[in-house]
């Protein structure tokens, strides 16, 4: 009789009619705990090591026009399963990704409304992902959302690297400081002149949050696999320090529009007391759905050159083709245009280009500027601005091609929308049609400025939608997607890796504006890079754009500083930003560039602080080649390089880019040492790193 009672007592608790459960990591070291308030309102808490992570944290929603549906629930279900598996991205720093997770699935049904809601949790050695499923049901089929209350309670003031909560820009530069003091310094931020801004009411952030606690745990707060939802920004509490999520609506005020049978983003909380834990992390790319490609033959890592720098050096080149600034679009025969002689995109330039990146092993050359309706650029209020397969008259397609073909080398289109989305939409299939006419396999998608249609932000739901049609659009033509001032990764890559790669934060080209502290690239795989890869476009030589004319900005970093950010700042698409020319100078330091890969088998983070250094060590995909780039803020260092990830048995030759004895991003900042080491892997190498100063290494087996 007691062992039925038992029986009956277990099958009840699995059954999920008690309101508290408990789940662990793999690993042990995390502990999630759920359970409903006496209200019925859902909460949830997490630990780590024993520390509390998150306090008991409010979740659920507000429906259009005044629905409550975060209490008032009963617990109907509840479910437990761990899984342990690995797979192989197409591109990656890592060749092999470790899934091992345990899961807790919760399925609620709130008293009155009948409605249900289910709660899935996943938690790994590295964090914690959960989100929410709406089931199909009979009481609940459309619905549109006036909130998400989910709440992150923090213990303190936390430390914080934040960018003010903004629905249409992700280009503000990062700024530190404690949780207490972001309301005093919002102000000032939000003054940075960008192209399009706007501001959350009241005090909020931005994700990828980066944190770290008094007691030394490093706490990262973001999202994966953002589809068809819009993107949260959190809602900061100064005084009690809660985050709450707040979803980007449209101009009409709606936060989403839902139908049963969907899910939510993961909401993301990664954490350890080793920041180099933050940077390992795969929870994220975890959390997204395998790739949805059947083919994938044709996505490759590339190395570009292009037409690009040369409009921020002040030189006087232009994307524009003619003057006029009163072109219509469809109607204006630009061959009877005047050129304005500063075109940048013209056949012979662009076969300069060419032969460069031939010569140099490169895979592609970006050019800007090269179709009709540039003279329109930034007429924000204007609709129609460009044609996507009409070029300038001076820029040959079919000659470009012959010539870049001959070469082995493919050119990069470039769609400007200057957030025209509707308009691009429309000729969306007709652009992607002339690129694979026409060899071209990558995209550089642009969304300067505010969104049209009128009624919609960057970052709201219409337009996550239509970054995801563009991504899956161009995988039909076999094209490569690489998205500027979109909504920030969350991971997608893996799912779609044809997206291969985004821009969605502070750039290079910020730098020619005197835009980027010497701090900035420490910060950002720390915040930007947790949903994706970067292009970033470093490599710039020639830091002091005086030397060009009118525009007196300095490069923030050392020249060595700038070889280094190809291991720090991961993409499987990476540029060599300068100017041609100002590589053929310095030969010995543009060798890095040439020979650093761009897809890796194996990455180590060997040393990391946010905001202050990071060392990272890379193994080349199919090589026995590694790469390690290490940076550090305006203050120098010794960056201490542990070569215990090489295999046994075996020695090397390291080539060690350093910076030399007089570096300084201020006054020296192309002062720079090469020299070469035979190591094993017992060596430890002890490099001094000058203020915003780098190393970058090179080792291959003897």
């Amino acid at each position: 009789m007691r062992l039925i009672i038992f029986i009956g007592m277990l099958c009840w608790m699995v059954a999920g009619t008690v309101s508290a459960q408990t789940l662990d990591s793999p690993d042990g070291n995390l502990k999630l705990n759920f359970r409903l308030l006496d209200d019925g309102t859902p909460v949830y808490s997490l630990q780590y090591k024993g520390k509390d992570v998150i306090k008991e944290s409010k979740m659920g929603f507000r429906i259009r026009p005044s629905y409550v549906f975060n209490k008032d629930f009963t617990i109907t279900d509840t479910r437990f399963s761990e899984s342990d598996t690995t797979w192989k991205p197409v591109l990656g720093e890592n060749s092999e990704i470790r899934d091992n997770h345990k899961e807790m699935f919760v399925a609620l049904q709130q008293n009155g409304t009948g409605w249900l809601l289910n709660i899935r949790f996943r938690l790994f050695n590295d964090g914690l992902g959960f989100r929410y499923e709406f089931p199909v049901q009979k009481e609940l089929r459309n619905f549109t959302l006036d909130g998400e209350t989910t709440e992150f309670r923090l213990t303190g003031d936390h430390k914080a690297f934040w960018l003010p909560g903004d629905y249409d820009t992700n280009e503000y530069p990062t700024t530190v400081s404690k949780l207490s003091e972001v309301a005093s310094l919002t102000e000032k931020v939000r003054q940075e002149p960008l192209a399009a801004k706007a501001f959350t009411p009241g005090l909020a952030v931005q994700t990828p949050l980066m944190l770290k606690s008094a007691d030394g745990l490093y706490i990262n707060i973001h999202e994966a696999a953002l589809v068809n939802y819009p993107a949260m920004c959190l809602d900061l509490d100064d005084k009690a320090f809660v985050l709450t999520s707040h979803l980007t609506p449209d101009r009409n005020g709606a936060r989403g529009f839902i139908q049963t049978g969907s899910v939510t983003p993961w909401r993301t909380v990664v954490v350890s007391d080793d920041a180099r834990d933050i940077l390992a992390s795969n929870l994220i790319l975890n959390l997204n759905e395998p790739c949805k490609l059947a083919d994938t033959s044709w996505i490759h890592p590339v190395k570009y050159v292009g037409v690009w720098w040369e409009y921020f050096t002040g030189q006087g080149s232009t994307w524009a083709y003619t003057n006029n600034q009163d072109i219509v679009i469809g109607e204006t025969d630009y061959t009877k245009e005047k050129p304005n002689g500063t075109h940048g995109a013209n056949t012979a330039h662009v076969k300069e280009y060419i032969d460069f990146a031939a010569k140099h092993g490169f895979d592609g050359v970006l050019v800007e500027g090269w179709n009709e309706g540039w003279e329109a650029n930034f007429a924000y209020i204007k609709e129609h601005i460009y044609d996507f397969d009409k070029p300038y008259p001076d820029f040959d397609v079919e000659e470009l091609h012959r010539y870049a073909a001959e070469r082995g080398v493919k050119i990069i289109m470039h769609h400007e929308t200057t957030s025209s989305v509707a308009d691009y939409e429309r000729q969306m299939e007709d652009a992607f049609r002339f690129m694979a006419d026409n060899g071209y396999d990558a995209v550089k998608t642009g969304y300067v400025g505010p969104i049209i249609p009128r009624s919609e932000y960057h970052d709201g739901q219409w337009m996550v939608n239509h970054y995801l049609r563009v991504a899956k659009t161009a995988a039909r033509y076999k094209v490569m997607v690489n998205s500027h001032e979109a909504v920030r990764p969350t991971g997608l890559c893996r799912t779609y890796p044809n997206w291969f790669a985004q821009e969605s934060a502070r750039g290079t080209e910020f730098e020619s504006f005197n835009g980027n502290a010497p701090e900035h690239t420490t910060i950002l795989p720390f915040t930007r890079l947790m949903g994706g890869p970067m292009d970033y476009t470093p490599g710039i030589f020639e830091g002091d754009l005086s030397v060009y004319g009118s525009n007196k900005a300095k490069l923030s970093t050392t020249l060595v500083k700038q070889l280094a950010l190809y291991v720090t700042m991961y993409s499987p698409l990476q540029m060599a930003a300068d100017l041609y020319q100002n590589y053929e100078k310095y030969p010995d330091a543009f060798q890095f560039i040439k020979d650093v890969a761009a897809d890796w088998d194996n990455t180590y983070i060997l040393e990391a602080e946010p905001g202050d250094y990071i060392t990272i060590a890379r193994k080349a995909k199919g090589k026995n080649e590694w790469y390690i780039g290490g940076i550090t803020d305006e203050n120098a260092r010794e960056a201490v390089i542990d070569l215990s990830f090489l295999p046994e048995g075996k020695k090397y030759e390291a080539t060690i880019y350093a910076d030399g004895k007089k570096a300084d991003w201020r006054t020296n900042p192309k002062d720079y040492v090469i020299s070469t080491k035979k190591v094993t892997r017992k060596t430890v190498l002890k490099q001094r790193l000058a203020p915003s100063g780098g190393v970058a290494i090179s080792i291959r087996e003897l």
